[in-house]
């Protein structure tokens, strides 16, 4: 959730700084997990990410929104990062995919 938006010039650049609370999102995939709602049969919810998380995970990753192939590598990032124990606590199912 994000809960402030910033922009200020700085160096000649203009700087969009926003600043985001995790706390729901984790909560969310917390009760989930103790719930079990996991999936069922084939289909599997392997966790809950946020937007601004997503968005973020592209950035750092270079990807560029007027890449062709941009959601394929969203994907390709999402499935690395939540595999990685780093981001257990976005971690609904606890299998491998």
């Amino acid at each position: 959730m994000k809960l402030a938006e910033k922009w200020f010039e700085q160096d000649g650049k203009v700087i969009q700084q926003q600043t985001h609370d995790h706390t729901p999102t984790l909560e969310v995939n917390q009760s989930l997990r103790s719930a079990g709602a996991h999936g069922f049969s084939d289909n599997k919810l392997v966790g809950v990410v946020d937007t601004g998380m997503v968005g973020q995970w592209a950035r750092e990753a270079g990807i560029k929104g007027s890449d062709p192939a941009y959601w394929d590598k969203v994907k390709e990032v999402i499935k690395r990062k939540m595999l990685d124990g780093d981001f257990a606590k976005l971690r609904v199912w606890e299998g491998s995919y």
